[in-house]
C-alpha cells in the first residue's frame, strides 16, 4: 500500500520545523505539531471492522497483567524519518512534540553507531529502553471518553484533562529467555486507539508490518536479541516496584529509577546540611 507523496513532504516539513523551533517552540506551534501528527497517525491507521467478541479488560485497581505472547515486533527509534512502512516520524511523539530535542538527539540504531544499549555520539537525557503502544488516553485538550473504565492506573494517576497517565508506565518484553524493562513513550504501531489489545484480550489488527503490536527501541532490540527489524516477542505491564536493576535503570530525566536516586541525594545533601550546623546553647 502506498501513500500520497504530498502527505510524506507535510510530515517532513513538520520534522524540519521541529529541528528549528526546538525547545522554545510556543504553545501554538506545539498545539498544531500534535494535531499534524494526530490527523497523519489516523490516515494510515486501517478502517477495519472491530472483532465481534468483547475484550475482558481490568478495572480499578487490578494489578493482573497477564503477557501478550507472540507479537509481531518492530524496532523504531528517536529521530526516525518517515518511510512507506512507516509513515509518522519519530522527531516528535504523541506527548512529547520535543522528543528528539529533549532526547538528546538521534538515536541511532546502527550497531555500528552504538555503545553498548546507547548512541555512541551522546548520553541521552531521557531513557533509552522505550517502547511504543497502539493506544493514546488523550486527544489535545481532552482525555478519551474510555480511559477512566479501561485503563487499570487510571483512578489513581489521573491529573487532569488532556494529561496522559501512560507515558512513561513500565513494560516487560521477553524474547528467547532473555527480558528487558523499558517505559512507553509513543503510540504505535500505526494506530492510537486499539485498547482492546492493549488494555484486553484482543490481538493486534492487521497492518503494513504483518500485525505487529509493539514497537521497541534499539536498547531493547539488542537487550532481547531480536533478529533484524523485525521478530517476534511477548510483553506485559509491570508495576515499577518489580523492575529489577539493568542497564534501563541508568539514564533519563524520565527514568523512575534516575528520579528516586536524585531524590535520594537531595534528602541526603539537606541531612548533612543540618548536621553540619553548629548547635546553639541555652
Amino acid at each position: 500500500m502506498r501513500y500520497p507523496q504530498p502527505t510524506l513532504l507535510v510530515i517532513v516539513a513538520a520534522c524540519s520545523l521541529m529541528g528549528v523551533a526546538g525547545a522554545s517552540a510556543n504553545t501554538s506551534f506545539e498545539d498544531q505539531a500534535l494535531r499534524l501528527r494526530e490527523s497523519v497517525l489516523l490516515r494510515v491507521e486501517p478502517r477495519l471492522p472491530r472483532p465481534a467478541a468483547k475484550a475482558t479488560v481490568r478495572a480499578g485497581n487490578s494489578r493482573s497483567y497477564p503477557w501478550k505472547n507472540n507479537i509481531v515486533t518492530t524496532v523504531f527509534w528517536v529521530g526516525e524519518q518517515p518511510t512507506q512502512n512507516n509513515p509518522v516520524p519519530n522527531c516528535k511523539s504523541s506527548w512529547d512534540v520535543n522528543w528528539a530535542h529533549n532526547f538528546g538527539g538521534y538515536d541511532n540504531p546502527d550497531p555500528r553507531e552504538r555503545r553498548g544499549y546507547l548512541p555512541a555520539r551522546f548520553i541521552p537525557r531521557q531513557n533509552p529502553f522505550y517502547v511504543a503502544l497502539p493506544y493514546n488516553d488523550v486527544t489535545r485538550t481532552s482525555t478519551k471518553p474510555e480511559a477512566p473504565r479501561v485503563i487499570p492506573w487510571f483512578r489513581e494517576s489521573f491529573v487532569k484533562a488532556g494529561h496522559t497517565v501512560l507515558k512513561g508506565r513500565w513494560v516487560v518484553i521477553r524474547s528467547r529467555n532473555r527480558e528487558a524493562y523499558a517505559q512507553w513513550e509513543d503510540c504505535g504501531p500505526f494506530r492510537t486507539d486499539h485498547w482492546q489489545y492493549v488494555f484486553g484480550n484482543a490481538r493486534p489488527l492487521p497492518n503494513l508490518n504483518q500485525a505487529a503490536g509493539l514497537d521497541v527501541s534499539p536498547a531493547v532490540r539488542d537487550y532481547i536479541g531480536m533478529r533484524g527489524g523485525k521478530d517476534v516477542a511477548s510483553w506485559r505491564f509491570v508495576e515499577f516496584r518489580d523492575v529489577p536493576p539493568g542497564p534501563w535503570a541508568k539514564y533519563g530525566d524520565n527514568n523512575t529509577f534516575v528520579q528516586q536516586r536524585r531524590r535520594g541525594d537531595v534528602r541526603f545533601a539537606e541531612s548533612e546540611k543540618r548536621s553540619s550546623q553548629p548547635t546553639r546553647g541555652n
